[in-house]
């Protein structure tokens, strides 16, 4: 038997994160009792669906609660290369000024230096997106705005 805790902490990468979730398993709004939301148990194999209002029930003396209290942003973003493909950005991260580290979902990705133009939602008008390369040590590439 392999002792998981002994053994050296990795790296995790993006892909790690990857999976299929059918969209009709994606809430789309909370459930009408907060208390009875699904809550996922993982200290079984293989997991197993629970309840909200069971949690204290599996809390035990000296558990930690971490409190997520986070907001979702709007941070998906459409635009176009210079070649008409469509090109999908999620902002993982602002960093200084107009640049950006983010996901990028497209056909062909573009190379550093390459500039793509983002639409501009109810705002209209749009902005330019300058690939500058990928951020030092992430998964995602860094852009510059011009806003």
């Amino acid at each position: 038997m392999t002792d998981l805790s002994a053994s050296a902490p990795r790296a995790f990468t993006l892909s790690d994160f990857d999976f299929a979730l059918p969209p009709e398993l994606i809430a789309q709004h909370p459930a009408p009792e907060r208390s009875a939301s699904r809550l996922l148990d993982g200290r079984t194999l293989p997991p197993t669906d629970r309840i909200f209002r069971e949690l204290p029930g599996l809390l035990r003396a000296g558990d930690l609660l971490v409190f997520n209290d986070t907001r979702v942003v709007k941070a998906r973003i459409f635009g176009e290369k210079a070649s008409g493909g469509k090109l999908e950005l999620l902002i993982e991260r602002v960093l200084t000024g107009h640049e950006v580290v983010a996901h990028m979902k497209v056909s062909k990705k573009p190379q550093p230096g390459h500039t793509v133009h983002m639409a501009g939602g109810r705002q209209g008008g749009g902005f330019d997106a300058t690939l500058l390369g990928r951020w030092p040590g992430e998964d995602g590439p860094l852009f510059r705005f011009a806003l």
